[in-house]
């Protein structure tokens, strides 16, 4: 009987047990609230090779950047427009500002395609705990990450594709680096610009609020 007792205990305390490690393994790993968009990658869209390999920082960024291109407001929502768009970017940024790759991490086309700017960027992103030093913004860029919108938003309002890819890939980012939502600012709070349009810059309130309701 004394056995029998003693065993009946123990199988208790190996149930109890393994019902204290499960509650464990699903409290150490939460579902994320925001999942990761659809981004394209470098080698994807064929992006040239940087002149040199994009400096990875050991630390997160703090600032969400948001900016346009400046080039003419497409009607073209397609993927290879969009790839089209990526390669014209980088060229730009290469060619007549003599940067090692694109300035900015990541692009959104018209069509609300997110592709990768600068190389490295999306690894970097997905481990959520480094930062790939971009040149987007003078005298920021070891803390600023930032985001290209294809065309010129200085009466224009972005369409309605371009807007939802942003608030995804804005509330992802904010997700994986812990950037705090009212650190999502325009390119002239930090450089004297007109970046990132005087329309897109005044819907940056209402971005904030979007991002926030998918950060809930």
């Amino acid at each position: 009987m004394e056995s029998e007792l003693s065993r009946r205990a123990l199988l208790r305390g190996v149930v109890g047990a393994g019902l204290v490690v499960g509650a464990g393994l699903h409290t150490a790993t939460p579902a994320l609230a925001v999942p990761a968009p659809s981004v394209v990658s470098c080698a994807d869209w064929s992006a040239r090779p940087a002149r040199s390999t994009p400096q990875l920082l050991g630390h997160k960024p703090t600032v969400l950047t948001v900016h346009q291109t400046e080039s003419p407001n497409s009607t073209d929502y397609s993927k290879a427009h969009a790839y089209s768009l990526a390669r014209s970017v980088q060229n730009h940024h290469m060619n007549n500002n003599g940067w090692i790759d694109s300035g900015q991490q990541f692009t959104i086309s018209r069509g609300g395609h997110v592709l990768e700017g600068r190389h490295r960027s999306l690894a970097a992103l997905k481990g959520g705990k480094q930062h790939v030093l971009g040149a987007h913004v003078g005298g920021h860029n070891t803390t600023h990450i930032g985001i290209e919108n294809e065309g010129t938003y200085h009466t224009a309002t972005p369409p309605e594709q371009l807007w939802t890819s942003l608030v995804a890939m804005c509330a992802y980012i904010c997700q994986q680096y812990g950037i705090k939502v009212v650190n999502i600012r325009g390119h002239r709070d930090y450089n004297s610009t007109d970046c990132p349009g005087n329309k897109l810059y005044s819907m940056l309130p209402k971005l904030r609020q979007d991002v926030s309701k998918l950060l809930r």
